[in-house]
């Protein structure tokens, strides 16, 4: 490993413009940290930027001293790629702001905003963007992945609605990539990762919601699982156009208000439906999802749209220890909801559970080639699987059923690629699967913009 020189150190801090935070500095230890828990690394450098310029700075610094990168923005991912040993943290989270013009129905976003960030600047218009399903999520490592969330059945994922970024590549260029501007790196931001530069700005295209939406969450006990997921499946094919949809299964029913409390903590599986229309429209697309099978219990009301947005926050809070994986599906087949159904009581975490995604409507639109996300868009489901807990012995516990359950799925699944976003080991056979034909084009302009694989801490793409 490298080790970053004292005169190199020394002379970084007396002309970065921005925060320079080594080991041994106040604030070092929660700068480094990020929402994974287990995730315990300790960059050499952390380069605290508020601009594209500074950026380029730190990235010039890194090379020059032979130092690895990392890039925080949320600092959200399961595996903790914010977060180099030894090398150089490029930190975004005060590049955190977010300007709206209501007029045109754009939004553009600092590389480190979250979604908290992005949802309160844009509901104060009644606008909105698909943007995952937890508020603290960054906007940055989302989209670049791809990104799934209430809105996704509506407007399509978070890179589909990406009309522009600002980026600063590997050679500490600060470039602007559109449908009009460096056309080959703008498709290629859209899905494929981190791995062509740092963006520093997200330009995204909105659409009307809220402030005031609809929610509907029907909840079946363990025991009725096979029967909840057959309905649910069956109910997210008749439901209106765009209307949001999100299944949490071996969820542990949490101990709010509208649940009664002989149900607190009762594993089960959740429906939850996000409606943009009227709320008759609302109450008629679940009642036979209630009427087939009557729920343990259930919650129908409006809700603001941010709160939507935050709804599931507190089964990820920072500092929890965490583990993921995921695969696609293309039908949720009777075998394989059977599959789900036995595992969802085996979990030992409370907190650990299985949302699924149901990729149609507006995701299904989109032309395959039109971006580098990396995933069919015949694919009709994501299926992810997330241990988590407050205790080592727990996550431990669960990141065996969550394997065991990834490899009782894998017959069912499409292809033996997955949703970047939820990929934690850095396995090129299935990175590459996830792309499929994709790739060798990714591949073609990351030798264009980094020949030397600088941006490898991600999903990463080799160099042709």
């Amino acid at each position: 490993m490298t080790i970053v020189s004292d005169s190199g150190l020394d002379a970084f801090r007396g002309t970065f413009a921005g925060q320079v935070i080594a080991p041994g500095d106040e604030g070092y230890d929660e700068a480094r940290s990020v929402w994974n828990g287990e995730i315990d690394r300790h960059p050499a450098v952390i380069a605290r930027c508020t601009d594209a310029g500074q950026v380029a700075a730190a990235i010039r610094f890194a090379r020059d001293e032979g130092l690895e990168i990392s890039v925080r923005g949320g600092g959200h991912n399961y595996a903790g790629r914010a977060v180099t040993e030894g090398g150089v943290m490029i930190d975004l989270s005060q590049m955190n702001a977010v300007t709206v013009d209501p007029n045109a129905k754009k939004a553009r976003a600092g590389g480190g905003a979250t979604w908290a960030d992005f949802d309160a600047a844009t509901q104060a218009h009644g606008l909105a963007s698909t943007g995952g399903v937890i508020s603290h999520t960054g906007v940055g490592g989302l989209t670049l992945g791809g990104g799934m969330g209430w809105l996704t059945r509506k407007a399509g994922l978070s890179c589909d609605n990406l009309v522009g970024v600002e980026i600063v590549t590997a050679d500490g260029q600060v470039l602007h990539a559109s449908e009009t501007q460096n056309t080959d790196l703008f498709w290629a931001v859209r899905g494929g990762g981190g791995n062509f530069g740092v963006v520093t700005t997200f330009e995204f295209a909105l659409h009307e919601v809220g402030p005031l939406v609809n929610l509907a969450l029907l909840f079946w006990p363990a025991a009725q699982a096979a029967a909840a997921l057959r309905i649910i499946r069956d109910t997210i094919a008749k439901l209106p156009d765009g209307m949001g949809a999100l299944v949490a299964a071996a969820l542990s029913a949490p101990p709010a208000p509208f649940v009664p409390e002989e149900h607190h903590f009762v594993n089960g599986v959740a429906f939850m439906v996000g409606g943009w229309g009227t709320p008759e429209e609302h109450a008629d697309a679940i009642a036979g999802a209630r009427d087939a099978l009557p729920p343990l219990f259930e919650l129908i009301t409006p809700i603001p749209y941010t709160e939507l947005q935050k709804m599931l926050d507190e089964s990820a809070p920072w500092g929890i220890l965490a583990y993921e994986k995921a695969l696609y599906l293309d039908e949720m087949s009777d075998e394989a909801i059977d599959v789900i159904a036995d595992w969802v009581p085996r979990k030992a975490s409370p907190m650990s559970l299985l949302p699924i995604f149901p990729l149609d409507g507006a995701y299904a639109r989109v032309d395959d080639d039109a971006t580098a996300f990396g995933g069919s868009r015949a694919t009709r489901w994501v299926i992810n699987m997330d241990a988590t807990g407050p205790t080592q012995e727990l996550v431990d516990a669960d990141r065996a059923w969550v394997r065991g359950l990834w490899d009782a799925l894998r017959p069912f699944a499409n292809s033996s690629g997955s949703y970047v976003n939820f990929l934690v080991e850095q396995d090129e056979e299935r990175i590459r699967a996830s792309y499929g034909d994709k790739y060798a084009r990714l591949q073609r302009i990351k030798a264009q913009y980094d020949p030397d694989n600088v941006f490898h801490l991600n999903a990463n793409i080799k160099p042709a």
